[in-house]
């Protein structure tokens, strides 16, 4: 578990506590924007049009990140009904998070490219906590980079309740397809927990295979 990895080094505990939240908080929040800008004010009404990390941790999916790398925040309510497009909004809602975690990615390699031209992120992850890696800025912004793309990743899987299954939902006709929509509405999420199980107890790697290879061809194009 990363969790282990980190406890003898709270300073870096500290760093990945801190990016967790950061990446969390943009990325709802960039939902109840999106969710605003079309039109339903739910997310607004509920407080979830904030920056404030309080309004946007769940603290199972904060748990989640913290222990295995995998995790999520509290959703964002949203009436489908009230969104401009009534078709494609919950899609356009849902990608809203996943598209704040790229941009957020990108921004953050450009800092860490100006500021450390010499380091590379992909090592300050695998390496540098073992080797001693001490400068803090040169770490937040390395989880920051790593964090965003496993959110923005995990989120992409089109399985409910993530992103991605509101993505897929959108191209699927609902009367060629409801029957095989309803049925991944109500075993998505015990599928995905499966996964999740399977991958950290059984050692299978599925996410870890998808997620962390994308991830070192990411690492490849900024070294």
């Amino acid at each position: 578990m990363i969790i282990l990895t980190l406890a003898s080094q709270p300073l870096v505990l500290l760093a990945w506590v801190v990016a967790i939240i950061f990446v969390l908080t943009i990325h709802e929040f960039c939902h109840a924007l999106a969710a605003t800008a079309l039109g339903d004010n739910t997310a607004k009404s509920q407080g979830r049009l904030t920056l404030n990390p309080l309004s946007h941790i769940s603290w199972l999916g904060f748990a989640m990140l913290l222990l295995i790398g995998f995790g999520w925040g509290k959703p964002v309510p949203f009436n489908p009904y009230n969104l401009k497009w009534s078709r494609f909004g919950p899609a356009v809602v849902a990608a809203a998070g996943p598209l704040s975690n790229l941009v957020s990615a990108i921004i953050f390699i450009i800092a860490f490219k100006l500021i450390f031209p010499a380091l590379h992120p992909l090592f300050l992850i695998y390496e540098g906590f073992v080797s001693g890696e001490t400068n803090l800025l040169a770490i937040f912004l390395s989880l920051s980079i790593f964090l965003n793309i496993i959110l923005m990743l995990f989120n992409l899987i089109p399985l409910p309740p993530l992103d991605g299954s509101k993505i897929l939902f959108a191209f699927l006709n609902d009367v060629k397809y409801g029957k095989f929509r309803e049925t991944l509405e109500h075993q998505g999420p015990f599928i995905l927990l499966m996964i999740i199980m399977l991958d950290n107890f059984m050692r299978t790697n599925i996410l870890g295979t998808l997620i962390y290879g994308f991830l070192d061809f990411v690492y490849t194009l900024i070294a």
